[in-house]
């Protein structure tokens, strides 16, 4: 048989789908059965480039997506000092890499998207420091902001690898103003240290007004839902300059302290 003929005998097999590499065959890596691959894959890229940017430790910043610097109401207030304490956050804790080898600390990460996030984010990046966004697809789609490093802007589908990546590097969380999803992400977090599963960082939620009217914590107490001791989680404060103080006093260390 001829090459010319060889190459004609087979081109079904060649064709088939079950042919194709399998690192190279998307109907398969995207198929059920991969999930778990798909999983470890958004674990690993993330990871992967936090390293190579000497990523070691991060400031979470929560909030809502709704808010925008000429919001009305408080929105305009909370999206300036969520970027001004992005920006002395940035100044202050470590992101700033010095010799080759330092790790960068205290990085602020945000969920990537709009209003709180692109505050947090703005403010670090004009400090000339890095910071992350840790995007999700939705059906609506969400685009990352402008202001996040390039390199550090992610994009997950699965909400609790996000959510991992937020948690694992953190060490400390601050939580703006917002609705469902911002909610979800606090009392997430609120329960981890609550049962001894993250390490004890601190939390400061930003507006007391807004948080108190929101959430009615003597109400969770006075039902035994949960402890009175549980309130000392986490702390507040209604600007930039007091959410500093307030994760100093909960244990934050800046980066040239960080042993």
């Amino acid at each position: 048989m001829t090459p010319e003929e060889q190459a004609l005998a087979n081109q079904a097999q060649v064709a088939s789908p079950s042919y194709r590499l399998a690192a190279k065959d998307s109907d398969f890596i995207l198929g059920d059965s991969m999930r778990g691959v798909r999983f470890l894959m958004e674990y690993a890229k993330a990871e992967e480039a936090l390293r190579a940017w000497g990523v070691r430790s991060t400031l979470v910043v929560f909030g809502s997506a709704r808010v925008g610097a000429d919001g009305e109401g408080r929105h305009s207030y909370w999206y300036e000092q969520a970027r001004q304490f992005g920006r002395l956050a940035s100044e202050r804790g470590g992101a700033f890499k010095g010799s080759p080898g330092e790790p960068r600390d205290n990085v602020i990460a945000t969920g990537g998207g709009p209003g709180i996030m692109q505050a947090a984010n703005q403010g670090a990046h004009e400090a000339g420091a890095p910071s992350i966004g840790f995007n999700v697809t939705l059906p609506h789609e969400q685009f990352p902001n402008p202001w996040s490093t390039p390199e550090l802007t992610f994009q997950f589908h699965y909400f609790a690898m996000r959510k991992m990546h937020l948690a694992m590097r953190a060490n400390a969380l601050v939580v703006f103003p917002g609705g469902f999803g911002t909610l979800d992400e606090l009392f997430e977090i609120l329960t981890l240290r609550q049962t001894g599963k993250a390490p004890p960082i601190p939390i400061v939620l930003f507006d007391e007004a807004y948080w108190r009217s929101v959430v009615n914590f003597d109400a969770l107490i006075e039902h035994g839902m949960v402890k009175a001791s549980d309130m000392d989680l986490f702390a507040f404060a209604d600007d930039a300059e007091t959410v500093w103080t307030k994760l100093l006093e909960g244990g934050l260390k800046p980066g040239a302290d960080i042993e």
